[in-house]
């Protein structure tokens, strides 16, 4: 539920939960504009990028956790910018905002769906990737962050090639691997070639959407490569937009009928 502010002018105060392109464009914008704002990250890569507003680093301790430090900040309003897969925090900022009585809306981005000459395999989630990759030695692009490789140590027979923003912190769970670092958006005629280079047999990604890693997908299709298309986990319901502009219309208009609602 959104709790209405009603019509009366206030002074925004947002705390935008960050971690994507989106969340930093928005910062931008805010900034620009004047809006005091605060970006919180949740800590899993060690140098973020410079970002438009004052950045806070690490989690709230839960939904009560978060609804006091709203409190405690003056928040007036929580945009939810993160991860599509970061399910977690996403639960905590809607109880947070029902507890704090505090209007959020979510910055998201739509899933990728399927083109003409894809050749995609759905599961639910990271548990039946690892499921399905209980097969004969391959040649995999692992696309699923650093938080869920100790997950695919269940496989050690497949090499895996992995890119990631930051050197991985400890030695990796599978004898077999190769480790680019580089931060996106990528380009797909260097990530074609990328999978050429290494032989790569089959993508497995999760639907992140948006344009920054997209790259590897259509890469997949011009090669004529499978990918194995971890599906996005459930959201709470709550107001979704998928631009920018539409989360500052939306600050302007908190407590009124304006928004979409999911």
């Amino acid at each position: 539920m959104i709790v209405s502010h009603g019509a009366s002018a206030i002074r925004p105060n947002l705390l935008i939960l960050g971690g994507t392109t989106g969340a930093a464009l928005l910062a931008e914008a805010v900034a620009r504009r004047d809006i005091p704002a605060t970006i919180s990250l949740a800590g899993r890569v060690a140098r973020p990028r410079p970002l438009a507003v004052p950045m806070r680093v690490g989690g709230f301790g839960g939904a009560e956790g978060l609804a006091a430090w709203l409190r405690a900040h003056g928040i007036t309003h929580l945009v939810d910018a993160t991860h599509p897969f970061a399910a977690a925090i996403s639960r905590n900022a809607v109880a947070a905002c029902e507890t704090a009585g505090i209007p959020l809306i979510a910055l998201t981005r739509p899933p990728w769906v399927a083109a003409p000459g894809d050749a995609w395999s759905h599961v639910p989630d990271i548990a039946a990737a690892v499921a399905a990759l209980c097969r004969p030695r391959a040649r995999v692009m692992l696309a699923v962050g650093r938080v869920h490789l100790p997950d695919f140590a269940a496989n050690p027979q497949h090499f895996y090639l992995l890119r990631l923003v930051d050197p991985p912190a400890a030695p990796l769970p599978f004898p077999d691997a190769e480790v680019i670092v580089d931060r996106g958006p990528f380009e797909t005629e260097s990530d074609m070639a990328l999978l050429r280079r290494h032989g790569i047999e089959l993508v497995v990604s999760k639907n992140s959407g948006g344009a920054a890693a997209y790259a590897k997908i259509a890469a997949a299709r011009a090669l004529g490569l499978p990918v194995l298309m971890i599906d996005r986990p459930a959201m709470p319901d709550r107001r979704e937009v998928g631009d920018v502009e539409a989360v500052l219309d939306w600050i302007a208009h908190a407590g009124t009928e304006r928004g979409v609602k999911t």
